[in-house]
């Protein structure tokens, strides 16, 4: 079953037709509506009318991430905030986070794309899905809903956590479908079988499992724990949350919806078109949004496409998995953390250093641990144990108000983090994805 078999299975000189008609219509109603493409068109010289088909997109310039801080809250929309019926933020490096909006037309877009991606994974209307992920500013939650709305799936939004009660309500309900990072994927079914079950026999057939990087490796442990089909499923904030891509059962690349979002691979050095099946840094133009649209959306994610039909009928272009970053993001539980954000953390904290650590481990429940290291001023140090426990609780709370994640904080003795020479080594990431 193909969701919207017209788009998803055109012809590609008609794709590519349908692409360029909403380039030129995008470029327009951008510069009539953001001062900021508006100034930035003009200086380089573009004159939206000169943009008439996607081969044109190349004389587009870039929007980055940190154009989205420079022009917080509301400088890089396209639609007034009164137009606005949604907001979600996800965090920055330092300071502002990144701010995205829906329109009454991005949220049907957001729930079409979705629907799509339930129904490439293998769902049908009559599925009953389990949403365990996390509802709210965070877009996960929320996409899933809104998709499996627009499919006429039966709903339960256990959002995040709460594991014996997932189990319970999977137990109760039967949901064919779970949606959730797959890490949590992998916790729950060692809680099952802590409760003496045999994982293998749950009621879910499917997972769609994204938020957080995974590896095929992590793809077998995970189907052969829950003899379940595992896909992976791709989005950004930026762009509109989950449903950016999305693979089919032959798991063999995600389908991105490139009739709505346009995919680029580029070299991140240049910026030039890399060649078919090269790694290079994804660039997404969103071609049909009202809210926020962006042009040429470096991602910072590293993948490779293929332009070749898929078995499954759909000529819509698939990505890799993420093969890494061109920047130093972690992704810690489906939450984005700079190690420069700790570091404005600590900069703000008396009694301790700029020299930290970030230690990232998955234990036996699978499910990421972070320990931050974090060295003490040569003042604090001969403290008493009680006032060093204080300012411990202080930058853990700190970090949580900071980041949303949960970090155990070790202070340790002056000098004792190894400097370097070049660049920091501030982040040892043990998982085994």
């Amino acid at each position: 079953m193909i969701w919207k078999e017209d788009v998803e299975c055109l012809p590609i000189c008609e794709l590519k037709q349908l692409q360029g008609d909403r380039l030129a219509k995008l470029v327009k109603y951008v510069y009539s509506n953001c001062k900021v493409y508006k100034d930035r068109f003009d200086q380089l010289g573009i004159i939206p009318e000169s943009i008439k088909q996607i081969d044109d997109i190349g004389r587009l310039p870039f929007t980055t991430k940190l154009d989205m801080r420079d022009h917080y809250p509301y400088g890089l929309f396209s639609a007034p905030r009164n137009a606005l019926n949604e907001i979600h933020v996800s965090s920055g490096t330092t300071g502002n986070p990144t701010l995205v909006g829906y329109t009454k037309e991005d949220l049907a877009l957001w729930s079409d794309v979705m629907a799509r991606t339930i129904c490439c994974a293998g769902g049908h209307p009559d599925d009953i899905i389990q949403i365990a992920y996390g509802y709210g500013l965070f877009t996960g939650g929320l996409g899933f809903h809104y998709g499996a709305l627009e499919m006429g799936l039966t709903i339960i939004p256990t959002s995040s956590g709460q594991t014996r009660r997932q189990i319970k309500i999977m137990q109760d309900f039967q949901p064919r479908i779970l949606c959730c990072t797959p890490s949590y994927a992998l916790h729950m079914a060692e809680e099952i079988a802590a409760l003496g079950l045999d994982p293998r026999k749950s009621s879910w057939e499917i997972g769609i499992f994204g938020a957080e990087p995974w590896s095929e490796p992590m793809r077998q442990e995970i189907e052969s724990k829950l003899g379940i089909i595992a896909t992976d499923v791709y989005g950004l904030s930026e762009i509109i949350g989950p449903g950016v891509a999305q693979e089919c059962q032959y798991k063999d690349g995600l389908h991105i919806y490139s009739d709505v979002f346009y995919p680029e691979i580029i070299d991140p050095d240049t910026g030039k078109p890399v060649e078919e099946g090269q790694d290079g840094e994804l660039v997404i133009t969103t071609l049909t949004k009202k809210g926020i649209p962006l042009i040429r959306y470096r991602t910072r994610d590293i993948v490779s496409i293929n332009h070749e039909k898929c078995r499954c009928g759909r000529t819509s272009p698939r990505i890799s998995k993420i093969k890494g970053r061109t920047d130093d993001m972690i992704i810690i539980r489906g939450i984005n953390v700079f190690p420069s954000q700790i570091e404005h953390v600590l900069l703000g904290i008396d009694g301790v250093e700029p020299h930290y650590q970030i230690v990232i481990d998955r234990g036996a429940s699978h499910l990421d641990q972070i320990d931050i290291l974090v060295e003490m001023s040569p003042e604090i140090f001969s403290d008493e144990i009680k006032q060093l426990e204080s300012l411990q609780k202080k930058i853990k709370q700190e970090i949580m108000a900071v980041l949303s994640v949960s970090a155990n904080v070790k202070l340790v003795e002056p000098n004792t983090i190894a400097r370097s020479e070049g660049k920091a080594k501030r982040v040892i990431d043990k998982r085994e994805i």
